[in-house]
């Protein structure tokens, strides 16, 4: 097995091609022709990552965010993205992520999140000419008031903590999501005509809403980590009996923490 074949099995689902101009999708550490042992998935790429992957026996690691995606001046231990470089070229563990190219194609990161809602009749948000684009929009089993739709969401991501817009009295049938940052995209929900937006890192001025229209943010992590899995899946179908595994410290890999405040 070589890197280059895990990358196929990848982009046959999610191609590099369809990512957003400013992204870094792709094979970020590493050769194509590189030998696989084993593939970690994650979703980060952190050197906790990384090491979890050296002592799985694991040489390739696939993420959904991209390692690198900024021009790197200086590589050291003292930055985390410098640190888990040299973590990375020290193991001899090659690094790929399928961001936006994962965030845009049907079945992508949205799409699970229009599944964990139940949603039905799904529909790319901001489909382009070839049937990819961010986001999905679609219909709920049964209309909901924006204050059954916070509990109704709470209970679908399991979530403690949703930041909301002010509930409307709904009724809310129509619900558009977006994993990771989508405030850019508020406009095109309520303009799709829902009644809900859910999405991630939204911020303050964006939760003055117009009658009838609601928005939430879940969190980015929250929205966006069922992809760890959808990745996972896509390898395996491939390669049914090669060694893949989803990181073992996913559920604790958040970097937001939410604390109580008691008074």
């Amino acid at each position: 097995m070589q890197v280059k074949d895990i990358v196929g099995a990848i982009e046959a689902f999610a191609p590099r091609g369809v990512q957003e101009s400013w992204d870094n999708s792709g094979l970020l550490i590493g050769s194509p022709e590189d030998e696989v042992k084993g593939v970690l998935v994650g979703f980060d790429c952190t050197v906790e990552l990384i090491e979890e992957a050296v002592s799985r026996g694991c040489n390739m690691v696939v993420t959904h965010h991209p390692l690198i995606f900024h021009g790197l001046k200086q590589i050291g231990p003292e930055d985390p993205v410098g640190a888990t470089v040299m973590a990375a070229i020290c193991g001899g563990v090659a690094v790929y992520a399928a961001h936006t190219s994962a965030d845009k194609v049907p079945q992508g990161v949205s799409w699970a999140m229009a599944l964990k809602l139940g949603l039905q009749d799904i529909e790319i948000l901001e489909k382009d000419a070839c049937g990819n684009g961010l986001g999905c929009i679609g219909t709920l089993p049964r209309p909901l008031t924006g204050n059954e739709a916070l509990e109704y969401v709470g209970k679908a991501f399991g979530l403690t903590l949703i930041r909301s817009s002010r509930p409307i009295e709904g009724p809310i049938s129509r619900v558009a999501v977006l994993g990771g940052s989508g405030g850019s995209e508020i406009e095109s929900a309520r303009c799709a005509g829902a009644q809900l937006y859910i999405t991630a890192d939204v911020s303050y001025h964006n939760f003055f809403t117009p009658d009838g229209f609601m928005v939430m943010d879940i969190g980015h992590f929250e929205s966006e980590v069922d992809i760890v899995d959808i990745l996972l899946t896509q390898i395996r179908k491939k390669f049914p009996t090669f060694a893949s595994y989803s990181s073992g410290t996913l559920d604790r890999s958040n970097p937001v923490h939410y604390f109580v405040m008691h008074k």
